[in-house]
Formats: structure tokens, sequence, C-alpha cells
């Protein structure tokens, strides 16, 4: 499997692309963020479907999926920043040592709040982006402490066994969905919950959801330079489809879609209609 060393930790990546390399071709390329406690594994087929168009670069951020955090960690690694700027530049840096100038970005829930930050950053590095789930939050504090207190709760009690219980997959991702999904991506969901880094786990929820990034992310938005594509599922529960409307209010460059009977992963709950709204606004 491929990795490449950024900051010190090596970070997994792969290709998914009809060209029949294991690196970019002389193709446009799209690269995937995902979500919180998740991985690259759940875009999969999403880039298997767009790789007749596209070289689609995935990898798990620093800390989640296969890009694991060692126990031992030197100053350097211990000392990195768990803000959305820093996986912005961890994203820039894996651009560059694959040698990638300017690409189409694809990005989901938290991989979003990364997405929007590297377009603020490094703008003249995309062309399109697609924002999936994402949208604005209002600051309730009281509201906020109490989610950061369940969110230890939660992120601390992981044991292992829990991904044996034939009901568990299911019961985990209840929340998230409207719409059923195959039972193996239900497996690898809870598997990749289960050995995120406690760490990058907890300190992404605290700068995710804080008053900082209430009071950033529409500046954030406004600041938006190029063609962008904010899609929203109908029934979400994670960042209602109303959070995501009201961002894309604040930039003309913001193209807003809700996809009906979906909710916080509507890529892979309705699949088609999902590629029909991306294929339709991309330019390429």
């Amino acid at each position: 499997m491929p990795y490449l060393s950024i900051k010190g930790i090596e970070h997994y990546y792969e290709w998914i692309s009809t060209s029949g390399h294991s690196k970019a071709s002389s193709r446009p390329v799209m690269v995937f963020l995902h979500g919180w406690g998740g991985s690259a594994r759940y875009w999969k087929s999403t880039a298997q479907a767009l790789s007749h168009r596209f070289d689609c670069l995935l990898y798990d951020l620093r800390g989640f999926g296969r890009s694991r955090l060692s126990q031992d960690r030197n100053a350097t690694v211990s000392s990195l920043s768990y803000e959305l700027r820093s996986y912005a530049e961890d994203l820039a840096e894996l651009l560059d040592a694959l040698h990638l100038d300017r690409i189409y970005l694809n990005a989901h829930s938290m991989g979003a709040s990364i997405g929007i930050a590297f377009l603020n950053q490094y703008d003249d590095r995309v062309l399109q982006a697609i924002l999936t789930c994402h949208g604005l939050l209002e600051y309730d504090a009281k509201a906020f402490a109490a989610f950061h207190r369940f969110s230890r709760y939660v992120v601390a009690f992981r044991p292992g066994w829990l991904k044996q219980i034939p009901l568990a997959p299911r019961l985990f991702m209840a929340r998230f969905l409207h719409r059923s999904i195959p039972h193996a991506d239900r497996q690898a969901f809870l598997e990749d919950f289960l050995m995120a880094d406690y760490e990058a786990a907890l300190e992404t929820i605290y700068t995710s959801v804080s008053k900082e990034a209430t009071e950033e992310m529409p500046q954030a938005y406004r600041r938006v330079t190029l063609p962008t594509l904010l899609i929203s599922g109908e029934f979400d529960q994670i960042i209602e489809a109303e959070m995501g409307r009201q961002a894309a209010t604040l930039n003309p460059k913001v193209k807003y879609v809700m996809i009906p009977n979906t909710s916080h992963f509507p890529m892979l709950e309705d699949p088609e209609a999902y590629l029909q709204q991306i294929n339709t606004f991309l330019t390429v």
C-alpha cells in the first residue's frame, strides 16, 4: 500500500483510475477528503464512477483510517495542530509530493471544513470544488459544551470487540442514514471509527464544533473565488440541509442542491442522484 510522509506521519493514499497507472496521468485529478471518524474507503465507489473522467486520488487524513499516529510520537509530531488549516496544509504538502498543480476537490462533512480552509489558503490550486453535507453552525454555548462532553465519552469508550457484535454496524450508522447502504460499508465505517487516533478524533471535534468555527465559517464561504457545488442530504441530522442552504446564500460562486430522501451520506444512499448532480456541475 502506498504511503507518503507528511509532517513526519505516514499518510495512506491510493489512485482510482481507468488509465491503468498507479499515479496521475495527463487527465484531470480529483482529490477526495473524508469526514470525521472515517477514511477514504467510503469514497471508493464514487471515485470509481468518476474514473472515466478523472484520475481520482483518495487519502486518509492524519490520525484517521490508515494514516495512523504512532504511540511513540516525537516532539515534532506531538506539536502538530489539529486546526482545520493545518489539515489543509497537509493536503498542500501531499499535492507537492505528488507533483500535482491544480485539482478538482470533492470533500465531505469535516473534510468539507478542511476543504473550505484549503480553498481560502490555496485557491490557485483548485479548479472546481464539491462540498457535501456542510454548512453553517449557529453557536450555542450550552449545546456545544454538552456535545463536547458527550464526544469525550464516545471517543474514549471504543472497545474493539464492538465490531464483532452483528447489529453494531447498523446501530452505529442509524443516525447518519435515511436509506440503507450495504452491510460491508456500515462495517467499514464502524472499523474506521474504532481505530481513529484518540487525540486526533477528539481535537478535530473541538476545532470543527467551536465558537471560532461558527464565526470563521461564514467569512470562509464569502472568500470562495471558484465554482463550488454544495450538496446537502434532505434528512441529514448531522449537518441539516438548511445549514447548507444558508451557507450557499453568502456567495454567488456557490451553487446549492439538496438530494431528496438521503441523509449524511448521499453519495452512498443515492449514488445515481449524487453523480448526476456533480457530473452536471463539472465543466471538465
